[in-house]
This record gives C-alpha cells, sequence and structure tokens, in this order.
C-alpha cells in the first residue's frame, strides 16, 4: 500500500494498560450521562442514534489486514487498545498472534478474580491464542 493514502498512525500498535481501562470506563460513563440528558430532553420524541457496528474485517478470528502495518515482534501475544471504533466504549481487549489472527477479550475480571492484567490470566491468553 502507499503510505500516501493510508497515515502513519494507522500503523501504531497501543498496549492496554490500566490507563486505558479508566479511559473506557471514562468514555462510558460520558456516554451514558449523554444518553440521559437526551431521553430527559426528547422523552415525547422518538431520537434515533446513529449506531456503530463492528467493522466486517476486524472480527474476530479473522486475519488482521495488512492495512494496520507489521506487528511488532514485543506485541505479539500482548493485550492490545482495539482499532474498531465499535469498541471504543466497550470493555474489550484484542491480542494478535504470529498469524495476525484478531482475539477480543472482556477486561472484566474472569471468574470473578482474575482481573485483564493478572499473570495467570496473561499466561491462560497467550497459551489460547498460540498457533
Amino acid at each position: 500500500m502507499d503510505p500516501l493514502f493510508w497515515p502513519s498512525e494507522m500503523n501504531s500498535f497501543h498496549r492496554f494498560t490500566p490507563e486505558s481501562l479508566a479511559a473506557i470506563e471514562e468514555r462510558i460513563a460520558n456516554k451514558k450521562n449523554q444518553q440521559d440528558q437526551v431521553k430527559g430532553k426528547n422523552k415525547d420524541q422518538g431520537v434515533e442514534d446513529d449506531k456503530l457496528t463492528p467493522q466486517l474485517d476486524l472480527k474476530t478470528c479473522k486475519t488482521l489486514p495488512s492495512l494496520y502495518g507489521d506487528i511488532p515482534e514485543e506485541l505479539i501475544g500482548e493485550p492490545l487498545e482495539d482499532f474498531d471504533p465499535y469498541y471504543n466504549d466497550h470493555k474489550t481487549f484484542m491480542v494478535l498472534n504470529k498469524k495476525r489472527t484478531i482475539f477480543r477479550f472482556a477486561a472484566t475480571p474472569a471468574l470473578f478474580i482474575f482481573g485483564p492484567f493478572n499473570p495467570v490470566r496473561k499466561m491462560a491468553i497467550k497459551i489460547l491464542i498460540h498457533s
């Protein structure tokens, strides 16, 4: 692909960190506040929102398109912030394996004890996505 058409920001991968999770929770709270304000103003009017849908090329178990660039070796098998705008206000993160397959996981505690940054959970994810 010609880099002239695709900005270099598309090639950046960001680790999923506690700050990322806090930003997602803040976006969820802001969205809920906006919905509450709209409901308060428009109780009698039927207003439809523009609802986002997941991008078809970024679905779970599909290969990451080459548009996003090469995956740095140190980020393979590591939790990453999601590229898909649909998941901006969902508590999820994505993990890519060597074959560029996309896996999505919830950032909520697994079994009510293992948070998304727990070493046991990270090891289980690495075993799960191993090709």
